[in-house]
């Protein structure tokens, strides 16, 4: 799958599952979980120890309608490796030109963040196609439908502080897709291995972004 082939299927998902654990332990389980709920593209974190080695087995196991993605690629190299290990998706928290052109050379997807408008558009301007509005929470969907206003070219994934509760907001607002972390892929409910809460989380988003399509 091509750079362009992933924007289109993020786009039909609609929400980036980010999965931030202590382990890598249960990685695939909440894969498993959030996409019984109708979630189908995650991220990785880096910051979670072995995440890449869980990436390699979650492609091998789980269907091939899941986008599965590396986030907190802070360098190139590290953007290299979760490549290697078959992400589809490489996400950052920065605007990191290395990574975009590391994505760029392998053609894979490369979501890199900003929150200014000098910002977003600086990213865009590296060609990635697509940038995480980070951390959203700042101002929220208003924010987001203001940036787009003078810069409606902009595709946009607002990420940080994103829920259940204004996901149909930040829709609305013009969002390309959501980032969710800690809102969908509670740590307490992985713990205590809540599975079925987890699907129920994924697939209250998901309706709440399709029925604000």
């Amino acid at each position: 799958m091509n750079a362009a082939q992933t924007l289109e299927q993020l786009g039909r998902a609609g929400v980036l599952a980010i999965v931030r654990l202590d382990s890598a332990e249960q990685l695939l389980r909440v894969a498993e979980a959030v996409a019984e709920g109708g979630v189908t593209a995650l991220e990785f974190t880096l910051t979670t120890p072995g995440a890449l080695e869980a990436l390699r087995q979650s492609i091998r196991r789980l269907p091939s309608s899941m986008l599965l993605g590396a986030g907190t690629v802070l360098d190139a190299a590290s953007a290299r490796a979760a490549i290697q290990a078959g992400a589809q998706l490489i996400v950052s928290p920065t605007l990191v030109p290395e990574v975009a052109a590391v994505c760029r050379e392998a053609d894979v997807l490369c979501l890199p963040a900003g929150l200014t408008p000098t910002e977003l558009q600086a990213a865009w301007a590296l060609g990635t196609g697509l940038v995480k509005l980070f951390p959203a929470s700042v101002g929220g969907p208003s924010y987001l439908r203001e940036v787009r206003a003078p810069l409606p070219h902009l595709r946009l994934v607002p990420t940080g502080g994103v829920s259940v509760d204004n996901a149909a907001a930040f829709m609305q607002a013009g969002a390309f897709a959501l980032g969710v972390g800690s809102a969908l892929v509670d740590r307490a409910l992985v713990a205590a291995g809540a599975w079925a809460a987890l699907t129920d989380r994924a697939r209250r988003l998901a309706d709440a972004v399709g029925s604000a399509r």
